[in-house]
């Protein structure tokens, strides 16, 4: 997993592509304190459990594929694609 930022809060999440659809991320953070969009959309005593993930993060996640520091990987370990 990648460390990846996002440009509008400076949350820090970890990611990881598998393709160019699948992306996991992992958040380093509590999404409602750190995200202002999570918070915006919670309301008091609410969960972000149901909530995936804000434009500004999916932007900059985005933004760090076409820039290559987050890379679609595989699931299969190196030595089997070297076979």
């Amino acid at each position: 997993m990648r460390a990846v930022e996002c440009a509008a809060c400076g949350n820090q999440v970890l990611c990881e592509k598998f393709s160019v659809a699948h992306t996991s991320v992992q958040w380093t953070a509590d999404a409602a304190v750190a995200c202002a969009e999570f918070r915006d959309r919670v309301t008091p005593g609410g969960t972000t459990a149901r909530m995936r993930t804000c434009r500004a993060l999916r932007a900059s996640i985005d933004r760090a594929v076409e820039d290559g520091s987050l890379t679609v990987s595989t699931l299969e370990p190196p030595e089997a694609l070297d076979a």
